[in-house]
Parts: structure tokens; sequence; C-alpha cells
């Protein structure tokens, strides 16, 4: 691949990035539980959002689109289609993985940073990473997880909102 005269590695990198506001649950008991890569979480409150709200799932595929200069998750999941309500968010890193594949490349690693006070994501991230890993076909050993706190300040470390940040290196097959 060439850009003008340089020749260009078949790398793309992307940055994903995802907000949820937290709450309790309606009185009558509806609310979304607390999900994050794929593992519920027993917790008080969860994300407000139109989906499942696994804003874990949402930003890996926010920096997979963003690696192949494809539209974010809202553009290709847009939460004003009824047939996303509740959708578990797994159907869209499916997605984002065939993207990966159908454009050519592949996954060489993913690093995912949730920002959030509870609930504490270090029993979990064992689990955590191979949902990833199963869900984008690549060993675990190619995602990273780190669990951050806002040390109190603002709605993400008043406990009001969850956080991530994912970067997504691809490399182009044969590469």
């Amino acid at each position: 691949m060439t850009d003008g005269d340089w020749t260009l590695p078949p790398l793309r990198i992307g940055h994903g990035y995802d907000l949820h506001r937290l709450e309790a649950p309606a009185p009558a008991g509806k609310g979304r539980p607390f999900i994050l890569g794929g593992v519920r979480f027993d917790h008080p409150v969860g994300p407000v959002g139109h989906s499942d709200g696994d804003a874990v799932y949402h930003a890996v595929v926010d920096a997979l689109l963003g690696a192949l200069g494809l539209p974010d998750i809202g553009q290709a999941f847009p939460d004003t289609d009824p047939a996303w309500d509740g959708q578990d968010s797994a159907h869209f890193m499916a997605a984002a993985r065939r993207k990966v594949a159908e454009a050519g490349y592949a996954l060489v690693n993913l690093d995912v940073t949730v920002v959030c006070e509870r609930p504490k994501l270090s029993p979990h991230k064992a689990e955590m990473i191979g949902n990833i890993a199963r869900l984008l076909g690549v060993e675990p050993s190619r995602v990273n997880l780190k669990g951050k706190t806002h040390e109190k300040v603002d709605a993400v470390g008043e406990g009001r909102a969850v956080e991530v940040h994912v970067v997504a290196l691809l490399a182009g097959r044969g590469a």
C-alpha cells in the first residue's frame, strides 16, 4: 500500500469510547442489569441505554469500526431503531468482527480501560477478557483489560456513570 512516496504498512489503529449513565431500577423492577464485557454484575444500578448497555462491548465495536474508517456504532445500530432495544451487545461485536474480516484485517491486540468506582472488576477480569476474545475470535493474550477509578471526581467518580476507552490495532492479513 502506498501513499505518495511512502510505503504504508497494512496496520490500522482505532479508538473506541463509551459512557453510560447509571440509574437504579424502577420500582416495578424494570431496569437494565449492569453488564460489562458480557459479565452481569450484582450491582444496585444499571446503565441507561437502548441495547443492553454493555459499555465495554460498545467501545470495542467503535474501536474496530474506527480502525476500518467505518461509521460508529450509533450509526450502524441507531438507538432510533426499535430492533436494537434491549439487544445483547454480543450481536454488535459479531458484526464488527465480520467487518474486520471482510476488510481483510485481523485483530493484533485490544487494550480496554474501564473507569468506574464500583463494581470492582478484578474478580471478573479473566471472564471479561475471555468473553471479548471469544467473540472476536482471538486468543485472550491479545486482549488487555484495566479497571480504573475517577477518585470520586465527576459523574463517573460519584458512581453515576461508567466510562470505557479502547484502542484496537488491526493488521492486514499477510502482514
